[in-house]
């Protein structure tokens, strides 16, 4: 009797959630459908409503969503702007908050100390593993056969609620919210045993966001970081730099296909560096420590000198509230609810 219930009820809750989702999408694809007949009136004062930017932008006709389809409008998040350190004595209400906004105005990253407890980091990392275990999450392969570490895994927030949670945590959107003075739009997760080795970059060209600036990210140590596994390589105040859009490097034909970022965009960003004489540093965190880092900030995966060593992480990207995001790189759109003007 109890197996049959539980069957019957596993089936209904199944049935109601497939219900609540096709309302969901029918909500949204009704709003998309008004939204497209809005006459360009009625759109740009619901555009202005909806979004922060200085310049209206009629979104629903662009084909492609890239940097040079866009104004160069502002306004640009706070600390960004000209008159930054004469605004962080105002807002600083907080003992220690003006350094830290001073600090993020001429470098573009932030170190939170033990922010995050141990115990909850083993309980997220515990639940990772056994998605993994139970097949709800496939990382990609390692680095090569003597690698004894998986590779990363993308949005591993959407199969594992603990990561989720980790995602939403009240400490880290607080601080995104102070740094921009905008409500964050929690989007997407990397989670990874070891170090990535990524080539340096800036995140705006896979994240962007119109007016420019609007993203922040949060990398989080999940254990404490060796200087041979290949921590975080990342050049203070080098969110001050241009924006290198996709084009810009020669990249025309928008695709999730990396040869040409690799061939093109890789090179420029180290041509960039060398020209700046930028010096970089590196993340040896501890344990629950959060690095939070600028929207245009150069960062990578550094070298796993020793391939044994592990690098447990988990990187939350936030965008900001009022602000049109996309993807640079594939001249895509994001589909958050969050770019609709109703």
């Amino acid at each position: 009797m109890a197996s049959r219930y539980r069957a019957k009820h596993k089936k209904w809750a199944t049935m109601t959630s497939d219900v609540a989702l096709r309302a969901k999408l029918s909500a949204s694809s009704i709003r998309a459908a008004i939204e497209k007949r809005l006459p360009l009136s009625l759109y740009s004062v619901l555009f202005r409503r909806r979004f922060l930017a200085d310049t209206v932008v009629d979104i629903r006709k662009l084909d492609t969503f890239e940097i040079e389809a866009f104004p160069d409008s502002g306004p640009r998040p706070w600390l960004d702007r000209s008159n930054a350190l004469s605004e962080i004595n105002k807002r600083a209400a907080e003992p220690g908050l003006a350094d830290q906004f001073r600090q993020w105005d001429s470098d573009g990253y932030l170190v939170l100390e033990k922010c995050i407890a141990e115990s909850a980091l083993d309980s997220i990392w515990s639940a990772y593993e056994s998605a993994i275990e139970q097949g709800r999450v496939i990382p990609e392969d390692g680095a090569g056969d003597n690698d004894p570490y998986p590779g990363r895994f993308l949005s591993p927030h959407k199969a594992v609620p603990e990561i989720n949670e980790l995602l939403h945590n009240p400490t880290i959107c607080d601080w995104v919210q102070k740094l921009c003075n905008r409500t964050p739009i929690p989007y997407q997760t990397i989670a990874s045993f070891a170090g990535s080795e990524q080539a340096v970059h800036s995140d705006s060209v896979h994240m962007t966001t119109y007016p420019l600036g609007y993203m922040v990210a949060a990398w989080i140590a999940f254990e404490d970081i060796h200087e041979d596994s290949g921590p975080v390589v990342y050049y203070p105040g080098s969110h001050r730099l241009p924006y290198l859009s996709s084009r810009s490097v020669g990249i025309q034909q928008k695709s999730t296909d990396y040869d040409e970022y690799q061939k093109k965009y890789e090179p420029a960003i180290q041509r960039l560096l060398d020209q700046q004489g930028l010096a970089p540093r590196y993340l040896t965190a501890k344990k629950g420590d959060v690095l939070l880092w600028h929207a245009n900030l150069l960062h990578g995966g550094s070298p796993r000198k020793n391939p044994q060593l592990s690098r447990k992480a988990v990187v939350c990207h936030y965008f900001l509230d009022g602000a049109v995001s996309y993807h640079d790189l594939t001249g895509r759109q994001t589909y958050l609810e969050s770019n609709r003007v109703i």
